[in-house]
């Protein structure tokens, strides 16, 4: 059976992945994690596009039958490019989680927290100005990624406490575009998933 292909910079997409599995139990699947360039988000657009070419072109030497970008930035920068060269392999991207703001919360004061990368993406500003709740705060988690790869979950923590302590009670909805986060609405943190 043909694989299905799925990458991401690095570890994030492994949610991704699992969400996947539960889907499509039966699927055989080859996931590859770039950390060797991981974060995209600070890449120009051009290396983005060489980088993703090239785990493109590895994916489908082992015959993948359809490729995942798991990857935030990689989808905003990329799949079009990708699309458009290997218009045989379908590609399934991941999307600014944005809208969803504008569907069940368009009310509330809302976080966006994202690489550079996805922030200055053409596709990230359509979905923006498209679903802008004028209520948004559009936060650069320069430095975030590099430091989810290193996997210390004391910096990652510390990282988060300082970037987000302004905002603290003043945002109902937070948009994570790194994949390796996640919201715990209990708790009323964010944290470091596996």
């Amino acid at each position: 059976m043909r694989p299905i292909g799925i990458f991401d910079s690095g570890i994030g997409g492994v949610t991704v992945l699992k969400e996947i599995k539960k889907i499509l139990p039966k699927e055989n699947y080859i996931y590859y994690s770039d950390s060797k360039n991981n974060p995209y988000g600070d890449k120009s657009d051009n290396k983005i596009l060489e980088i993703c070419d090239n785990i493109v072109k590895y994916l489908i030497n082992r015959d993948c039958k359809v490729i995942v970008i798991a990857c935030n930035t990689a989808s905003a920068k990329a799949v079009t490019y990708l699309r458009n060269k290997y218009k045989s392999i379908p590609f399934i991207a991941i999307e600014p989680a944005y809208k969803m703001v504008h569907d069940y919360a368009y009310d509330n004061a809302t976080l966006v927290m994202a690489t550079k990368g996805t922030i200055e993406s053409e596709r990230f500003n359509i979905l923006y100005n498209k679903y802008d709740n004028h209520k948004t705060t559009i936060l650069p988690c320069i430095g975030l990624a590099d430091l989810i790869e290193e996997g210390n979950k004391e910096k990652i923590e510390k990282y988060l406490k300082d970037l987000l302590e302004k905002y603290k009670g003043k945002v109902k909805n937070v948009v994570l575009r790194m994949y390796t986060l996640s919201f715990d609405k209990r708790r009323n943190k964010i944290s470091l998933r596996r």
